[in-house]
């Protein structure tokens, strides 16, 4: 199942994610946002992550206005992994070489078919499992 969450910035584009995830029969679940209303960022960043990090989602999906902040706010969550993307090449080695767990965009930065796209790479490239990136993984998941 894949966790999607939003703010107002991103409602419209993650409406396009929806129609495309249940176009491909692909299950979800939907954190909210649940309209264009103001609303902030980190509560949906949050649930999402949580939702990933405790194994009830496979992978996320979050969308604000940049992707900048719901990506700061979900990698604060112990095991997420989240990547923001504007691009094909970037979702695909963000699950390659990171293997991340949440894929994070910019209502306001990707148009609408690019995110499909953008959704689809990420959604269907496995982690490598090279053990060059699983030993970065473990420093990334190290304390400081």
């Amino acid at each position: 199942m894949i966790a999607l969450g939003s703010d107002h910035g991103g409602y419209e584009l993650k409406q396009e994610i929806k129609q495309y995830l249940e176009d491909q029969k692909l299950e979800y679940k939907d954190f909210g946002s649940y309209n264009e209303e103001a609303c902030d960022y980190p509560v949906y960043a949050k649930a999402v992550a949580h939702a990933v990090a405790d194994g009830e989602c496979e992978k996320g999906i979050l969308i604000c206005g940049t992707g900048i902040g719901i990506s700061i706010t979900a990698n604060k969550v112990k095991g997420i992994r989240a990547a923001l993307c504007s691009d094909c090449f970037s979702a695909e080695a963000t699950r390659l070489h990171n293997d991340a767990n949440i894929l994070a965009m910019g209502g306001r930065v990707v148009g609408p078919g690019l995110a499909v796209k953008i959704v689809d790479t990420f959604l269907h490239t496995e982690f490598s499992g090279d053990e060059r990136h699983m030993r970065r993984i473990r420093q990334i998941e190290e304390d400081i």
